[in-house]
């Protein structure tokens, strides 16, 4: 298929053959970060799973958010979606053939552009010309990393109005602690961005005449939403409420 494959020892009881959009050790974050910034709709790469031994994880960008999605390994096959594959090249294989890609919460994706571990750049680097250090007695150890993750999601919700109490249909896009909605998902400006560090709280909501709602609550507004299903709204409550949850441990 005109890959280049390498050997790789991944943490299983196996040798693996991958190809050159295989990512070992990269992380979600590192995954979303290189997929939004350098990547398009329909990017994608594969790479060892944080949190799931003896699994893979599939990234794939779509418009503005990353999806996730697990290989398992399993009796000696690896098992996606509703197929199973007697070897990762086999997977691999069917990945070649851009298969149409999607998820009970999201949009269809057609796995168009592998992003490769190796990217050439020029080796040129800057001269220090200036270098100076105040002798404060700190160690490394003293450093803090600072990194907001970006958690991002989309996808079509149905808001209800402030003034006028109608439900429209919006596309909204998460990412970082923004939630912004817009008039549809080819618009660029978006109608609102709710800074998620003013929410208070994001539950369901069974005050409205419609199923599978949530609120999020703001001192100024309490914002109603409407998904499709209850899975996805369970989703968009999930990932809500770790934003929150990570914006107030200061993260």
């Amino acid at each position: 298929h005109g890959q280049t494959y390498i050997i790789i020892g991944v943490c299983m009881c196996c040798v693996c053959f991958v190809c050159s959009w295989y990512h070992y050790g990269l992380s979600r974050h590192a995954a979303e970060a290189l997929l939004l910034s350098n990547g398009c709709d329909g990017s994608f790469l594969l790479r060892t799973s944080q949190h799931e031994a003896n699994c893979f994880a599939l990234s794939v960008r779509a418009k503005d958010s990353v999806k996730h999605f697990t290989v398992k390994r399993c009796s000696g096959r690896y098992a996606f979606g509703f197929s199973s594959f007697p070897s990762l090249q086999d997977f691999m294989c069917h990945i070649a053939n851009q298969p149409l890609l999607g998820s009970e919460t999201g949009h269809l994706i057609v796995l168009k552009f592998p992003y490769p571990r190796w990217v050439e750049e020029p080796p040129i680097y800057e001269s220090v010309c200036v270098h100076t250090a105040i002798q404060s007695g700190r160690q490394h150890s003293d450093l803090t990393p600072v990194a907001t993750a970006l958690g991002t999601k989309e996808g079509y919700l149905v808001k209800q109005g402030s003034i006028i109490k109608s439900w429209k249909q919006r596309w909204f896009t998460l990412s970082r602690n923004q939630l912004k909605y817009f008039k549809d998902k080819m618009f660029m400006e978006p109608i609102r961005t709710l800074d998620l560090t003013a929410c208070s709280a994001v539950q369901f909501d069974y005050s409205r005449e419609r199923i599978n709602c949530f609120c999020l609550v703001f001192p100024e507004r309490t914002f109603y939403l409407c998904a499709k299903s209850g899975a996805e709204a369970d989703e968009w409550i999930r990932i809500l409420r770790w934003k929150l949850s990570q914006i107030r441990r200061g993260r």
